[in-house]
């Protein structure tokens, strides 16, 4: 085993299929929390200038047009619209975007978490990537399903995470320059982080 960690110079995040109408589907999370932690991937994706790349399934059907917290939170991101591929990874234009990023670690996340994402997921792996699951800012409609999502992941060697630990390894230390901007981001996103941050600055004498 080898522990290469993600930084904010070799990964990229990738947006699979995070459309309205299929967010409707999500069940494996109270709505109200998945869109917060899609919109925490999104912040550290922009807090710690990493390419994104987006892209949907048939978004002018009942798929939906893509997530505003996607959409508008990543004006700059690369954005294909697939017309019939269900793996993303079946589509030129997409593999060519997430060839485009130069990164050889990618953030995936997706709806839904054993179609979407996992189909990317092990695509991306075999073609050489290094692959981490963000599976909290992605779902499904079943926990039987999502679980047997994971297992297979797994088996073929992607990591599962969490965004909130995918910060804190690019974060890696707190006196970096954008140490605040990540502090501000965990504040808003999670609300025992965002109490501790008012008692140190209470402490401090700067709330």
């Amino acid at each position: 085993m080898s522990y290469d960690r993600i930084t904010s110079e070799n990964a990229a995040v990738l947006f699979i299929d995070h459309q309205t109408g299929l967010a409707n589907g999500v069940q494996t999370q109270h709505p109200a929390e998945f869109l917060n932690n899609v919109k925490a991937l999104v912040a550290l994706a922009n807090v710690h200038g990493l390419p994104s790349v987006i892209t949907t399934s048939a978004a002018d059907g009942p798929n939906g047009p893509i997530m505003p917290a996607v959409a508008q939170g990543l004006p700059n991101a690369a954005i294909v619209h697939r017309p019939g591929e269900i793996n993303a990874w079946d589509n030129a234009d997409f593999v060519a975007a997430v060839e485009k990023t130069g990164r050889t670690k990618l953030l995936v996340a997706g709806i839904s978490t054993e179609v979407c994402l996992a189909f990317v997921a092990l695509s991306a792996k075999q073609a050489g990537y290094e692959v981490y699951a963000v599976l909290d800012a992605s779902g499904t409609w079943d926990k039987r399903v999502e679980d047997a999502a994971i297992a297979r992941m797994v088996q073929a060697g992607v990591i599962p995470m969490t965004w909130v630990g995918v910060g804190a390894e690019l974060l890696g230390d707190w006196r970096s320059p954008v140490g605040e901007a990540h502090g501000k981001l965990m504040g808003e996103h999670l609300p025992f982080s965002g109490n501790n941050i008012a008692g140190y600055l209470t402490a401090k004498g700067l709330a």
